[in-house]
């Protein structure tokens, strides 16, 4: 839409988990492989509960659960000394609920989650070790470091992971065309791309006289999707490498922010002081905005009727980065066992778990029903004939270091978007950044 005015859109809450309706068949209950039940639990009956948010999808309107249960069953079904109880819980009180669980000695024996809660469960002492687990064979198979460093706090194992699920950014398909700017856009391959054609194609957007993508920053709604496109600009990155500061004050950092206030000057980029993540995702939904830096299966799913209403066609894109090679934020889905002072139910629980992730039936299906993609490379493509999710898996390759569960993160990501605003309203770049690298960093102390 040209010259449309950027009218401040209601809060949309962002999705916790990063999935899409997904269909297919549920797999038998006959898993191949038995092993039989853990040695300590093979003489005697064990009975361990779940707790799950609704990330599974379910079949038309099955509710919540449903096919969790199906899991359940085909598990009981190959070890019957186990017994699972699921609970479900819902994203909105899920941290409340854990915690008071955990205070009042009433913890499920297992969790499904994301690592920022898992793996802070697992510094305080609350969850069992899964290093046990991380075979070399694993390892290999995953055969990302930054996606297993997301696993662990203080050097151990806390989360077993399933699947992983890129954050990306969007364009306006017609708008871009229109303007002009789609001859720098590589539709090619992984559709890496270069901070100097970016820089080119919103010059020929703003000439057009198409809306720019916004620098949100009225909260942390949805931050790690800037934080995301400022680290790629020019090379730099929130933290340093062992994750024991944080470190977007550097060259590259300021370089990038600087290059953000100019373009937002130029009116090449959106001045995002008025909007949070949420916020972002409905101007582009509506066809407002011409680009979106907060997006990923999430965003795409659940908005693709209204953005087809809308007559607004995405195209899922790398952030652009100097070298071509972009470093993606993620969501990764795993699973932790809580320490219940019971040696037979983690192991019950370890068992559980395996079989969710790994069996070689159920492994893949429960990875599609995350609508995410599989941390085992052995797994291969789940998504045939599918290219949408075939460009997505081709992100997966591009993971970058995982910070999310950095001591101090919750604070670092306050002093982030209050930078946002002082570089957004035309302040000192340099003093800004390291007034707040400062003070996230001295937030890690507690």
């Amino acid at each position: 839409m040209k010259k449309k005015a950027l009218a401040i859109c209601l809060a949309a809450a962002l999705a916790a988990s990063a999935f899409t309706a997904c269909g297919g068949k549920t797999p038998s209950s006959a898993a191949p492989g038995s092993t039989g039940a853990p040695a300590s639990t093979a003489d005697k009956t064990v009975e361990i509960t779940w707790w799950a948010p609704p990330t599974f999808i379910q079949d038309g309107d099955d509710a919540a659960g449903t096919y969790e249960q199906t899991i359940i069953e085909a598990f009981e079904a190959k070890y019957p000394n186990i017994k699972v109880t699921l609970e479900t819980i819902d994203f909105t009180n899920a941290g409340e609920k854990i915690t008071a669980a955990i205070e009042g000695g009433t913890a499920a024996d297992v969790l499904f989650d994301a690592p920022g809660r898992i793996i802070e469960y697992g510094k305080n002492g609350k969850l069992v070790s899964l290093d046990d687990m991380f075979t070399d064979d694993f390892v290999k198979d995953v055969n990302n470091n930054d996606l297993l460093s997301s696993c662990q706090g203080n050097g151990t194992y806390y989360m077993y992971p399933i699947s992983a699920s890129p954050f990306y950014m969007a364009i306006n398909e017609k708008m871009w065309t229109d303007a002009g700017a789609m001859e720098f856009v590589n539709l090619e391959g992984d559709r890496s791309w270069t901070t100097e054609n970016f820089e080119k194609a919103i010059e020929k957007l703003a000439a057009a006289g198409y809306n720019p993508g916004v620098l949100f920053c009225s909260g942390q709604g949805g931050d790690q999707g800037t934080r995301a496109f400022i680290n790629n600009l020019y090379g730099g990155s929130t933290a340093n490498a062992d994750r024991t500061q944080y470190t977007f004050n550097s060259e590259e950092g300021i370089k990038a922010l600087t290059k953000a206030q100019e373009w937002i000057k130029k009116g090449w980029l959106g001045n995002g002081v008025a909007y949070n993540g949420g916020q972002s995702i409905e101007l582009f939904v509506a066809g407002t905005t011409s680009f979106e830096f907060c997006w990923g299966t999430s965003a795409a799913g659940n908005n693709a009727a209204t953005m087809e209403a809308n007559g607004v066609t995405p195209i899922s894109l790398p952030f652009p980065s100097d070298d071509g090679k972009a470093s993606l934020e993620y969501l990764v889905n795993g699973f932790c066992v809580f320490d219940n002072g019971d040696a037979d139910k983690a192991e019950a629980a370890k068992t559980f778990i395996k079989f969710i992730c790994d069996d070689s039936e159920w492994g893949p299906q429960n990875v599609v029903r995350t609508g995410a993609f599989p941390v085992r490379t052995s797994f291969g493509n789940l998504y045939p004939n599918d290219a949408e999710r075939e460009l997505l898996a081709k992100f997966t390759t591009m993971y970058g270091p995982y910070y999310n569960t950095m001591d101090g993160f919750a604070n670092m990501r306050t002093e982030w978007w209050n930078m946002l605003q002082v570089v957004t309203g035309g302040g000192d770049v340099t003093e800004a950044v390291n007034k707040a690298v400062e003070a996230s960093n001295a937030g890690m102390a507690g």
